[in-house]
């Protein structure tokens, strides 16, 4: 993978595009950055990872060129729309990434876009706080290109697709996601719902039961087998079937 050109930053609407052929994880690099002040808008892409970071702290290796691993650095000013800024990130990826794949993106609590049920992309948010307000947030993304020989439940862009062309797509999606205020509205927790592929399914983690849907402040609604409603903030969600 080349560098990008040096017009493409402006071009995307970014701060700054800062490439590597190869880092640990995007998450460090950008985490980095914004500590030495690096504004929003900051957008680090890498050819490869060598310990590409995940929920839960899983890590992997990115293989070169496989896919496009990029951190956006954004300094929110809404503390509240950090909470549910995974749900947004994905609904508005799923939108602009719907001409370079084939087959409906369909979305997965809380951080996974699936076509056919296969993963498509990963979403990863870390904030870094300043007493009750983020001080910046870092939105690491992974998409793959090519389907990983290790992961053949996985699935990718057309090969057609390039790689300015991907980010093309995934950069402004990420800026809009960034600038959401509050709270999931009507319109987005519609959105959710056309999209969800959680939703009816039966689910043994984060709880034992059914999923409901999301609700407002990006938390799963799961129906118990006891009858009760839960809402989860956090978590991973892992179909029974």
């Amino acid at each position: 993978m080349t560098a990008p050109a040096p017009s493409l930053a402006a071009r995307l609407g970014l701060a700054r595009l800062e490439y590597h052929a190869q880092v640990t994880s995007t998450m460090d690099v950008a985490h980095a950055l914004a500590a030495e002040g690096a504004p929003a808008g900051t957008l680090v892409l890498a050819a490869s990872q060598a310990a590409g970071r995940g929920r839960g702290g899983k890590t992997w290796i990115s293989e070169p060129d496989a896919g496009l691993w990029c951190t956006l650095i954004e300094r929110p000013v809404d503390s509240g729309a950090v909470e549910v800024l995974s749900l947004r990130v994905g609904l508005e990826l799923a939108t602009a990434l719907t001409s370079c794949v084939d087959g409906r993106i369909m979305l997965k609590w809380p951080n996974d876009l699936l076509v056919e049920g296969r993963k498509l992309a990963g979403v990863l948010i870390e904030a870094r706080w300043r007493g009750a307000r983020p001080d910046w947030v870092a939105i690491g993304v992974g998409i793959n290109r090519r389907v990983p020989g290790d992961l053949p439940a996985t699935i990718a862009v057309r090969q057609d697709v390039s790689r300015d062309a991907l980010l093309e797509a995934v950069a402004p999606a990420l800026r809009r996601a960034a600038s959401g205020l509050g709270p999931l509205s009507a319109a987005e927790l519609a959105a959710w719902d056309a999209r969800d592929a959680a939703v009816g399914r039966r689910v043994t983690a984060p709880a034992v039961g059914t999923v409901t849907g999301v609700s407002a402040t990006g938390g799963i609604c799961i129906r118990c087998d006891d009858g009760s409603d839960q809402l989860w903030q956090s978590g991973s969600l892992i179909f029974a079937d």
